[in-house]
C-alpha cells in the first residue's frame, strides 16, 4: 500500500529506503525492523531474477542494549510457592534451580539425568553445544519421583504399541530401536500423544512451552511481583544469585553456555559492582 501496489520489479534501493523508514517513523521495535529489511532482501535477492544490486547500502537498526530483569531471592520464592506442585511446576524449579533454558529443559532426556553426580547434561543446547549444570539437592526427590511416573507411562505406552518418541538428526535411521527406549524418553512428556506432520508416525512429544508459560504469569501475579518477567528471567536471577554467593564468572559462564564471558558479565552490572 506505501508504494500503491507497485511491482518489486519496478522499485529499486531508494523506494526499498522510503518503504523501511516508515517503519522508524511508525516508532518499531528495532527487532521488527530487522525482521521487515531481512524479509525485503530475501524477495530482492533470491526471489526476484535478475537481483537487484547495491543492497548492502541499506543500514540496519541497532538493538538497544538492555540490563536484564532479575527477581531478587524472595521474590524467586513467594512465585516458586505459588506454582503448585506437579511436572510444570517442578520444570519452573529446574529452571531457577539449574539456570537451564526453557527449551533446554522439556527436552530433557531421563538418560541425561546424573543423580549420582548431582548434575544434568544438556545436549545440543545453543550454538549446537553440550554442557554440564548443576542439579540442586532439593530437587533431586521431586525429579526422581517425576521419572518414575514417566517410567509408569511409557511401560504402559509400550504395551499398547506404542512408545516412540522422536530422536535428534538422523540417529533414528542409525538406530531404529532407539525410539522406544526408556533412556531416550522425554522426562517431562506431554499428555497426549500427537502424529509427526512430516512422518506420520505417533508419538509423545514433551511438554509445551505455552504450557509453562501460562503456568509462570498467575504464579507472578499472585506474589505480587511487579516486575516485567518471564520463565527465562529464572535464568538471569540463577546467574545473580551465584555471582553474589561468590561464584566465579568463569564457573557461571560454563553453567550457562555462554560462548563469551562478555555475555556473563552483564550479570555484574546488575550486581552494580565490577567484574
Amino acid at each position: 500500500m506505501f508504494q500503491q501496489k507497485r511491482h518489486p520489479r519496478e522499485m529499486g534501493v531508494p523506494e526499498l529506503r522510503a518503504s523501511y523508514y516508515l517503519a522508524v517513523d511508525k516508532k518499531m521495535a528495532a527487532s521488527t525492523q530487522n525482521v521487515a529489511l531481512s524479509a525485503l532482501l530475501f524477495l530482492y535477492r533470491q526471489v526476484l531474477d535478475p537481483p537487484l544490486p547495491d543492497l548492502d547500502v541499506l543500514e540496519r537498526p541497532q538493538c538497544p542494549k538492555r540490563l536484564p530483569t532479575v527477581f531478587s531471592r524472595p521474590e524467586v520464592l513467594a512465585i516458586l510457592a505459588k506454582v503448585g506442585d506437579d511436572p510444570e511446576a517442578l520444570v519452573i524449579r529446574l529452571l531457577y534451580g539449574t539456570g537451564m533454558r526453557l527449551t533446554e529443559c522439556l527436552r530433557l532426556r531421563v538418560k541425561d539425568v546424573d543423580f549420582d553426580h548431582g548434575q544434568i547434561l544438556i545436549r545440543n543446547s545453543k550454538g549446537k553445544k553440550d554442557r554440564i549444570t548443576m542439579l540442586p539437592r532439593s530437587l533431586i526427590l521431586p525429579l526422581q519421583q517425576q521419572i518414575t511416573r514417566t517410567k509408569l507411562a511409557h511401560d504402559r505406552e509400550l504395551l499398547d504399541g506404542y512408545g516412540e518418541v522422536e530422536l535428534p538428526d538422523a540417529l533414528a535411521r542409525k538406530y531404529p530401536n532407539a525410539q522406544r527406549e526408556w533412556g531416550w524418553q522425554y522426562v517431562f512428556p506431554a499428555a497426549h500423544r500427537s502424529r509427526d506432520p512430516r512422518s506420520g508416525a505417533v508419538r509423545r512429544h514433551h511438554l509445551s512451552e505455552d504450557r509453562i508459560q501460562r503456568r509462570m504469569k498467575p504464579a507472578k501475579q499472585q506474589a505480587s511481583i511487579t516486575k516485567h518477567g518471564s520463565c527465562h528471567t529464572l535464568r538471569h536471577s540463577f546467574a545473580t544469585h551465584l555471582l553474589e554467593d561468590g561464584y566465579d564468572i568463569r564457573t557461571v559462564q560454563e553453567l550457562l553456555g555462554h560462548k563469551d564471558v562478555k555475555t556473563t558479565r552483564i550479570y555484574t552490572h546488575v550486581l552494580n559492582r565490577g567484574g
